[in-house]
């Protein structure tokens, strides 16, 4: 039933009315127009942290307006101490907008009540905007064309924010109706409310879970039009590599391309792509590692950061750095990049979205040659379909091709099912199975998975079995490790003390993990580990870990340049503590230091990571810093990896990021310096300068390559 504004049952669940209104809303941070004043608000938010359930402390008044073109969501936020606010933070999808007190809203567009379409406003101005799949898998690479801006008044601040129904995805019709929670985080109480109760459990990501939801009514949305968005783009750069043969020097060069976006329905979108450039791609972050494994990097490329969710696999994301190791049968970066050089994307296709119960994803995309890596011409395909089932749970299917591998190798291919089940807020039971394909190769290896994940406030537990046959080869995927069966199993206890005003919570949690050769039966790895940490209401962190492990080596292990380990088993053991301080402090970061025994040797890790140094709202320093020291039978060695990022906000939609890294393993220092400017909606222009040189050679820092972009593109919308 549609209410005046809003109607509350005995339970909390809430049902709310959009409000039309004539003229559209002006988008300053400022609640002086008459509908503010016509129009009651809606308040009443309810705590999940530190106490569920409880009335939040500061009251939020909450606006939701339409009219023909945009649906408007505004925020009047009080706060006791105006004086104390904590926003430090207006970079555009940075997860410091989380540190800060802020605003959040969420949409489910299409009221299945599991998938969300998220929007957190910074006291300052910043803006984070995502997607969540099944109310589990958040991608923070949608980005939408929308417009927010953020005011002071003597009692707090204010958010407005214009969202354009073209930027957005629902059922056919007029009259919608919609999914809506809103969320508030005042970050000196380190308090979370939300609209609607939301359990403790559940955390600061309350706006991800659609099942528990206001439902919105009242919504009237435009009839359809062509929905058609193109943004063509112009590049011009100059270059320098003198790895590469023959030497580049000072070649001068530029390029043109275009991407468009056409809604075929108002929930299934289709994407193009021609001549496809990423150069004003933020450079990645390097890492440590003293592992036989490979290194997963996370994709940073637009094209197919967006919609990402819907082509996440068995439960796991294609973008998250985790060191898993599940196989990914899908990971976009195969696709453009070979052995860290840029492959070209000649064209690329993808279509996505709902139709009805189904959830469709597919992708084509062909590429050119490169010289260096001996890449050929190739062309990658995938098909992801899902079904909803039941309340909150799904099934599906995958398919990846390949037309032919680099250097002319088989072309291949990988298929596979997955399901995840949702039982309650907390309770998640998923899996897996997938097969890859060579043309080369009689075989066709596997790879399975079950999980169950129950994850309360004060319990939670973890079980995993996972299988990756000897030869599973996902072309178009990612394996950190092959030929495995892999046992997990985790427990965790999280009391909190009724009445202490220092402690929130105290966590105790038990892992032990085992890894045996899938072929031989033979014990791989072994891990147990023992966590302990107390989470202070300031939003500090303190931790002890022990860990015991046991290692099989295979074959010789070169961990460092001269330093091979022999073939054996080694069981080893080490201890770690750390503190990390709450991002509210002007001058924060997570500090730790881990000592013990390692291989046949010892090994001390001291690491400084998530340093900010807040210089007002516009300057902030995070600088990071790893130092291993390594004492084996075969040698020693110390490793360095300092990294700083610098980063100057000249507003919300413009800022300059200077990324410098020295990596005292690969001997280099790089420095990836960015200049971002939003001109106006969904139009870009980017100002790139990126520099690698050799420490060890004369003329520190000997240059390697070097290069400067500057890439416009404008969108035009129809």
């Amino acid at each position: 039933m549609a209410p005046a504004v809003v109607n509350r049952d005995a339970s909390g669940k809430a049902t709310v009315r959009a409000v039309r209104i004539a003229t559209p809303l002006k988008i300053d941070g400022h609640l002086d127009e008459a509908v503010y004043r016509d129009t009651p608000f809606m308040s009443d938010f309810i705590q999940n942290d530190p106490k569920e359930g409880a009335p939040a402390t500061e009251k939020t008044d909450v606006w939701v307006f339409f009219d023909k073109d945009n649906v408007y969501v505004v925020a009047r936020c009080w706060e006791t101490h105006p004086d104390q606010i904590i926003a430090n933070e207006m970079r555009r999808d940075n997860t410091n907008i989380v540190q800060n007190d802020q605003f959040a809203f969420g949409f489910d567009t299409f009221h299945d009540r599991r998938n969300m379409l998220f929007f957190e406003i910074s006291a300052a101005g910043g803006r984070i905007d995502g997607q969540v799949t099944n109310e589990r898998q958040i991608s923070l690479d949608w980005n939408p064309i929308w417009d927010v801006k953020t005011g002071r008044f003597e009692g707090g601040y204010v958010v407005e924010a214009a969202v354009p129904f073209k930027s957005l995805r629902y059922n056919p019709g007029t009259q919608q109706v919609w999914g809506v929670q809103f969320r508030r985080h005042n970050m000196l109480k380190n308090e979370y409310s939300y609209f609607t109760p939301i359990p403790a459990s559940v955390g600061s990501q309350g706006h991800f879970r659609a099942a528990m939801a206001a439902t919105l009514v009242g919504i009237e949305v435009p009839p359809g039009g062509k929905n058609l968005d193109i943004k063509p783009y112009v590049r011009g750069n100059l270059t320098t590599d003198r790895l590469v043969r023959p030497a580049v020097e000072n070649d001068l060069g530029g390029d043109v391309g275009v991407d468009a976006k056409y809604a075929v329905t108002r929930s299934l979108l289709a994407d193009l792509t021609v001549n496809t450039d990423f150069a004003q791609v933020e450079a990645d972050e390097q890492q440590v590692n003293l592992t036989r494994f490979s290194l997963f990097f996370p994709e940073k490329r637009d094209f197919f950061l967006e919609n990402g969710g819907i082509f996440a696999f068995g439960s796991t994301t294609t973008t998250a750095n985790v060191a898993s190791d599940v196989p990914l049968i899908f990971y976009s970066r195969s696709i453009g990049l070979a052995n860290g050089r840029e492959v070209p994307i000649r064209g690329g296709g993808r279509l996505s979205g709902k139709v009805g119960r189904f959830t469709l994803g597919a992708l084509n995309v062909e590429t050119g040659t490169e010289d260096v890596t001996n890449t050929r011409a190739t062309n990658f395909s995938v098909l992801r379909l899902k079904r909803d089932i039941l309340r909150r749970s799904s099934v599906g299917m995958m398919l990846t091709n390949r037309s032919i591998d680099t250097a002319g190798r088989d072309a291949s291919q990988t298929y596979g099912a997955d399901s995840n089940f949702s039982f309650g807020p907390d309770l998640a039971l998923s899996g897996f199975w997938a097969q890859s394909k060579s043309s080369g190769t009689a075989t066709n290896p596997n790879t399975y998975r079950a999980f169950l994940d129950y994850n309360a406030d004060r319990y939670a537990a973890q079980a995993e079995h996972l299988v990756v046959e000897r030869g599973f080869n996902a072309q178009m995927g990612f394996s950190r490790r092959l030929d495995m069966r892999k046992e997990l199993g985790m427990f965790r206890f999280s009391p909190r003390p009724k009445k202490s005003k220092l402690i929130r919570k105290y966590l105790y949690q038990a892992t032990f993990t085992n890894i045996d050769n899938n072929k031989t039966g033979h014990l791989e790895s072994r891990l147990t580990t023992g966590h302990f940490e107390t989470q202070f209401q300031s939003s500090d962190l303190f931790f002890v870990e022990f860990n015991k492990q046991h290692e099989f080596l295979p074959a010789p292990f070169r961990i460092a340049a001269g330093v091979i380990l022999p073939v054996g088993d080694y069981d080893f053991q080490s201890g770690k503590i750390g503190y990390n301080f709450g991002k509210q402090r002007n001058l924060s970061a997570n500090i730790s230091l881990e000592q013990g025994s390692f291989y046949d040797g010892n090994k001390t890790t001291f690491a400084i990571s998530s340093g900010r140094l807040n210089i007002g709202p516009q300057i902030s320093i995070e600088p990071s810093l790893t130092v291993n020291k390594v004492d084996v039978s075969r040698g020693q060695f110390t490793q360095k990896l300092v990294t700083s990022r610098v980063t100057y906000t000249l507003s919300p939609l413009s800022f300059v990021s200077a990324l410098v890294q020295y990596n005292e393993a690969s001997q280099t220092l790089a420095a990836n310096v960015r200049f971002r400017w939003e001109y106006r909606p969904g139009s870009e222009m980017f100002l790139v300068f990126n520099s690698q040189g050799d420490t060890l050679a004369p003329g520190f820092p000997d240059l390697q390559n070097r290069s400067v972009v500057f890439k416009i593109n404008r969108v035009f919308r129809y």
